[in-house]
């Protein structure tokens, strides 16, 4: 009976994600954007010895090392651009894209406007949210992030990268949109290369910054829904005129 009780509210917990999932996705798609439901992932990264040292160095005024700015044997190579894990892979920035859906599972959406669909928002930092978004003929990865800037007070950081060079990513911009309870919140910014250290992105806060209240009055039954459009810039448009 113990287990059958178990198997039955596992049962009545799927059908409810599900139906909120179904209704955030009608939801959007009236709005003739495409909805990717993205679950969480918790960052295997942060160990507690290295959440300890973020910690005191972080108290101490200094910025935790970045494993993506370690010094590269070969210059045409670069580390893993996964914010989750401390993969050692190295190899060309034309094959990041196949290292990170073959190795690391992250799924790739294609789309000039689509909602990336956070959920189980509750659950305890750090946790990340990724996904890889396919348009303009690049491919940008967006990284939601809970994480504790102060200890015992968990923020939410989301940041566009575009796998590609700083050049590249300068021809671009993204904007983020929260929109829910006739409450708008806009992100707009250029996008930074994945060359670049996502964490040092984060610790900067060069991106969406939401703390718990904020995302809460955004959020929807522990899912947070965010508008994702990438379009070229004004610079680069003038310049192809020219």
């Amino acid at each position: 009976m113990l287990f059958f009780t178990q198997c039955f509210g596992a049962v009545l917990d799927l059908i409810h994600l599900r139906f909120q999932h179904y209704k955030a996705k009608r939801v959007f798609s009236a709005a003739g954007q495409l909805v990717c439901v993205v679950n969480p992932t918790h960052s295997l990264k942060y160990a507690p010895t290295l959440c300890a040292a973020v910690q005191t160095s972080t108290e101490q005024g200094i910025l935790p090392p970045c494993h993506h700015h370690e010094a590269v044997h070969d210059p045409q190579l670069v580390p893993c651009m996964c914010p989750l894990f401390s993969c050692p892979w190295e190899g060309h920035l034309e094959v990041v894209v196949s290292h990170l859906r073959q190795t690391h599972h992250i799924n790739i959406l294609q789309g000039a406007e689509i909602v990336f669909l956070a959920t189980d928002m509750h659950l305890p930092a750090p946790t990340d949210w990724i996904i890889m978004h396919s348009c303009l003929g690049h491919q940008f990865l967006l990284v939601l992030r809970k994480q504790e800037k102060y200890e015992g007070h968990p923020q939410f950081f989301a940041t566009m990268m575009l796998i590609g060079t700083p050049t590249q990513a300068d021809n671009f911009t993204y904007r983020l949109e929260l929109n829910r309870n006739q409450r708008r919140l806009k992100w707009e910014a250029t996008p930074r290369s994945v060359l670049e250290c996502v964490d040092s992105v984060i610790s900067d806060g060069d991106c969406l910054v939401l703390n718990t209240s904020l995302a809460q009055l955004f959020s929807d039954n522990g899912s947070l829904a965010i508008g994702i459009a990438i379009t070229t810039s004004k610079v680069h448009n003038s310049e192809a005129e020219m």
